[in-house]
């Protein structure tokens, strides 16, 4: 492996100087009013270079944090290459973060520029002004400002921070994960190296993605697997369901990315063509529904490979399930590779026994544990320390481990309902809630029960107005009582108009837990204990 990202392209431009390393595809052109088309290596290392000067010739460098709100377009790319060939580390932002997340993202990560598309660049000064600060804003095609402060150095170093990636912020204030060239690196290394149904073919794959750049999965894993093998990335706006096969067949795409919910709208959609008329050779995701799984895959004729990571575990304990014999349909993610060493901590910090769940706490192997993982939480030592207690990094997330060593994800840690000694998925209930016709959205947590100890308690945003919500309420717990076990099944439901979503779409547990304290209370709240019965 190469030190630097840049140094890694710059390779990979020689090796493939004609081939096409990014394509825009023309929906995705039309939205961003840019051009549609494919551009070479040679191009792209052009371009990168013109930037390189500029951003040299104006001081940056290493010691500096610059911000990119440039959405999936091809310039978020080239001006993070630029950049890092200079030692400058990036900041990611999420283009739907608006005032108040603006101001903590810009003041926490301490960037001295953002790199921004027309339409954000005043929100993005303003948000810096709000905090008493003076932020440099400019557009992609614009010359960059004199640096606010020297650089350190002009080069830079594999173990040198490469970008300061943000959490989401499911249970609180997002945290910035300061990660270094060796962790994009290593993501790119496992996917190149990863075999079974995800071999790469060195210059002959073209992966499309409608996942956001300013994520770990597309800005890591997409990004340096393409660049890695001398690959296509063709990198839509977002998921448009109604397009996405004419999205496919057009970029010609090998490779897609997906996340859980993506399977799940195209199978609810009417069977077309379109679905077998490509040459995708495998997807790669998480979260599929496993009641989804096999039938998508009958259905779109190529395998979709469930796998598990974290952005502070990059690719350093990633493991997937890739290699057949799989088991589809069971949310199994895989057999831990040699290069990572997993724990699975049961209650009271024994070890779990087999098929019993427990929090899933992995490290490297060798030498040093945290070997590819992220460095640490910016200004959050604390955070840092409590993640690594023990030795082991611990993931918040819940498995269990089969005798065979494979691995079932169960759920979040802090989305387990503890009711009458059962555990419970919060997401489990939330996917099948999702499939019934009444619901358009359902979030599900746990409330304090005096006999059961906690009960399941569901929010449903419903499809369309219902005549007696007593009488929905009734129908939901039936369906779920129908498909998971009785004790699984809501004990309330109540009908709300909008979750409390993150930026990115993902339930706010935090604020979950709050809402559901506040609608216990209200009189809409619908009680569907007494229909929760154990059946023969």
């Amino acid at each position: 492996m190469h030190p630097t990202i840049h140094a890694t392209f710059a390779e990979a431009a020689r090796a493939w100087p004609d081939h096409a390393c990014m394509a825009v595809l023309e929906e995705t052109a039309e939205l961003y009013g840019i051009s549609a088309g494919e551009i070479t290596y040679a191009a792209a290392a052009m371009a990168i270079g013109r930037l390189t000067d500029a951003y040299r010739a104006a001081g940056y460098g290493i010691g500096h944090r610059v911000g990119l709100l440039l959405e999936n377009r091809p310039d978020f790319i080239l001006h993070w290459f630029a950049l890092n060939g200079l030692g400058a580390a990036v900041v990611p932002i999420n283009p739907d973060l608006r005032a108040a997340e603006l101001e903590y993202l810009v003041t926490h990560s301490e960037i001295v520029l953002a790199v921004a598309i027309p339409a954000r660049q005043a929100s993005l000064r303003d948000a810096a002004a709000a905090r008493g600060a003076d932020l440099a804003v400019i557009g992609p095609d614009a010359p960059p400002p004199p640096a606010a402060r020297p650089a350190t150095v002009q080069a830079g170093e594999m173990g040198s921070e490469a970008a300061l990636l943000y959490t989401s912020g499911t249970t609180g204030l997002p945290k910035g994960c300061i990660v270094s060239n060796f962790w994009f690196l290593r993501c790119g290394q496992w996917y190149l190296e990863m075999g079974g149904l995800c071999a790469l073919r060195p210059g002959a794959e073209r992966m499309l993605t409608p996942l956001p750049l300013f994520h770990m999965n597309a800005m890591a894993c997409s990004v340096l697997a393409m660049v890695m093998s001398g690959g296509c990335l063709i990198v839509l706006d977002r998921f448009h369901p109604r397009s996405w096969w004419h999205s496919v067949i057009a970029a010609r795409a090998t490779i897609i990315h997906y996340l859980g919910v993506m399977p799940a709208i195209l199978m609810a959609a009417p069977p077309a063509p379109e679905e077998r008329a490509h040459a995708v050779r495998f997807g790669f995701g998480a979260g599929i529904d496993r009641r989804l799984h096999a039938p998508a895959e009958a259905r779109f004729g190529f395998p979709l490979i469930e796998g598990w990571a974290m952005t502070e575990t990059g690719a350093a304990a990633t493991i997937q399930d890739n290699i057949e014999p799989r088991r589809i349909g069971e949310s199994c993610i895989g057999t831990p590779r040699d290069y990572v060493q997993v724990r699975i901590e049961a209650e009271g910090g024994r070890e779990a026994e087999t098929d019993e769940p427990g929090e899933l706490l992995v490290r490297a192997s060798g030498p040093d544990p945290r070997a590819g993982f992220f460095t640490a939480y910016l200004k959050d030592a604390a955070a840092t320390a409590a993640a690594w207690e023990c030795g082991w990094f611990h993931t918040g997330d819940v498995v269990r481990c089969a005798a065979d060593g494979r691995l079932f994800f169960v759920d979040r840690k802090k989305n387990v309902i503890r009711r009458s000694g059962e555990n419970i998925s919060a997401l489990e209930v939330e996917g099948v809630l999702q499939q019934h016709p009444l619901v358009r959205a359902a979030a599900v947590g746990a409330l304090a029960d005096d006999v059961r100890g906690e009960e399941v308690f569901a929010c449903i945003v419903l499809a369309g107005p219902v005549a007696t919500p007593g009488e929905a309420a009734r129908q939901l717990v039936a369906w779920c009582m129908e498909r998971l076990a009785y004790y699984k099944a809501p004990g309330h439901v109540c009908f709300i108009d909008a979750l409390p979503l993150t930026t990115t779409n993902k339930i706010q547990r935090g604020e979950m837990c709050k809402l559901i304290e506040r609608l216990a209370a209200d009189p809409g709240c619908i009680d569907t204990r007494a229909l929760k019965r154990r059946t023969a």
